[in-house]
């Protein structure tokens, strides 16, 4: 089975909205407002491309990520390479772009369980909020790469739903506090 890899830079609020200034949420691009740069609290996302396998998202990122990752070359190579699947119900063959490499669509989250039932290594999820939720929720995801940030958003898409449903543990892998007051935290679902 493969495992699912939910991974988000999340404020110490749960808001995983608009981390890289995308358009249309007030508090857009905050992780990059006010925050020091350390390279090291980022090394997570380069060893992620570098372990992941295959990619998944959900709708809105695909459109938000597909016009501008095929062109980050350098930025992420190994993402640009790897086969890439998008969960949506209304999106169609012909809106694909045609320079990220394969990307399948899939329809359910049933077809999700179905991808990681197949051979292969990690599938890593970039932002996606609504899919996260609902993965996590039928008990899809296996583990959690965040990046938590030392602000409090308040409004805005939550990484979490407020779904009532039995407390689910996790087993912390890895955590590591930086200068810029960012918390690396790597946990795996308990099953």
């Amino acid at each position: 089975m493969r495992t699912l890899i939910a991974t988000a830079f999340v404020s110490l609020d749960g808001v995983v909205e608009a981390p890289g200034g995308e358009p249309g949420y007030r508090n857009s691009g905050w992780t990059f407002q006010d925050i020091e740069f350390d390279p090291a609290a980022y090394e997570l996302k380069g060893r992620e491309q570098d372990e992941a396998t295959a990619m998944l998202l959900g709708r809105v990122s695909y459109e938000a990520f597909a016009p501008v990752w095929p062109t980050m070359t350098e930025e992420f190579p190994g993402y640009n390479a790897m086969p890439k699947y998008v969960v949506s119900r209304t999106l169609k063959e012909e809106d694909l772009v045609t320079n990220w490499g394969e990307i399948t669509i899939l329809r359910s989250l049933e077809d999700v369980a179905a991808l990681k039932e197949t051979e292969g290594g990690p599938i890593s999820m970039h932002g996606s909020a609504n899919l996260n939720r609902n993965l996590s929720d039928a008990g899809l995801i296996d583990r959690y790469h965040l990046l938590v940030f030392p602000v409090l958003l308040g409004a805005g898409k939550r990484l979490f739903s407020d779904t009532d449903k039995d407390k689910q543990n996790l087993r912390l892998l890895e955590s590591e506090s930086y200068g810029n007051g960012i918390q690396k935290l790597v946990y795996d679902v308990v099953r």
